[in-house]
């Protein structure tokens, strides 16, 4: 059998971002064909839509989400919840004839500032994903607090607590997919 084919969605928009390498680490634990999904979309806009119709970059992401054996979302924790542009790429995927969610294994993982690690965004990730019908993987959750210490400056995360939390959730999705 094949290794799965993962997807990666990063919640944040920053080259740099904490939730990047976070999603690095876990591809690089994953070892097979992995490419990462651009949220570079711009605002959902009735308009826009009824006008032009849905972008090409919604088109791409919702056919890479499609094609992909599973999808990793790793994701900030912006206010309290997911941040805005993670929200907006769901809301125009949606929009696409189809459903590249249903049944579609989804690891969910995040970094974050503060000592909750970004459990509050997993939560409201988790409520956006709902009306979709993926499968989420429900644990061990993968919640690295204070991210700006446990990330070296080259991406690598060394913290066993963390690592064994990434290796168990990529290999449950690798098994779901």
């Amino acid at each position: 059998m094949s290794t799965p084919t993962l997807l990666g969605l990063c919640g944040s928009l920053r080259q740099g971002s904490f939730n990047r390498k976070l999603m690095h680490v876990a591809a690089g634990i994953h070892g097979g064909p992995f490419s990462e999904g651009s949220i570079r979309l711009p605002l959902y806009d009735g308009d826009l839509e009824q006008n032009e119709g849905v972008p090409a970059e919604v088109h791409t992401l919702a056919e890479q989400i499609a094609a992909a054996d599973g999808v990793l979302i790793c994701t900030p924790e912006y206010n309290q919840a997911l941040p805005g542009g993670l929200k907006n790429a769901l809301d125009w995927v949606s929009r696409p004839k189809g459903n590249p969610w249903l049944n579609k294994p989804v690891a969910l993982m995040s970094a974050a500032a503060g000592r909750a690690g970004g459990a509050r965004s997993q939560f409201s990730l988790r409520l956006a994903l709902v009306p979709f019908r993926p499968i989420v993987i429900n644990g061990p959750e993968v919640l690295v607090a204070n991210a700006s210490k446990e990330f070296a400056e080259d991406g690598s995360l060394s913290n066993e607590m963390y690592l064994k939390a990434i290796t168990e959730t990529v290999a449950l999705l690798k098994a779901a997919a």
